[in-house]
């Protein structure tokens, strides 16, 4: 892989959208619109981690989403995960009309520079 820097300010406006959406993804629930519509909790933690640049504890991660009711089971497993398979789950809609900022409440913790 060749690596290119980024043309004109192509930086610039990567880092104000980055920036946009670490805001965003605290009150609103923007990072369920980056996410299919089925997913694992594994697959919904690392798109956050990816987002905001923070790792996370897994099982804090699973009681947080879990006791916001974000999401809720398909019912449905993920065989392909090279281990025990993966419950599948969907964003809840209906906690758009529950709450008026149901985004993920992360701890604030240092981020790694863009």
């Amino acid at each position: 892989m060749i690596d290119h820097p980024m043309g004109l300010d192509h930086r610039r406006i990567l880092a104000t959208a980055l920036g946009r959406l670490r805001g965003k993804i605290k009150y609103r629930p923007v990072i369920f619109e980056l996410m299919p519509e089925s997913f694992t909790l594994l697959d919904l933690q690392r798109t956050v981690e990816g987002l905001s640049g923070v790792r996370l504890h897994k099982q804090n991660f699973r009681r947080l989403v879990e006791t916001q009711g974000l999401v809720e089971e398909t019912g449905e497993l993920q065989t392909d995960t090279g281990g025990r398979p993966a419950r599948l789950v969907r964003f809840r809609r209906e906690v758009l009309l529950e709450r008026p900022s149901p985004g993920l409440r992360l701890s604030s913790t240092k981020r790694p520079p863009i």
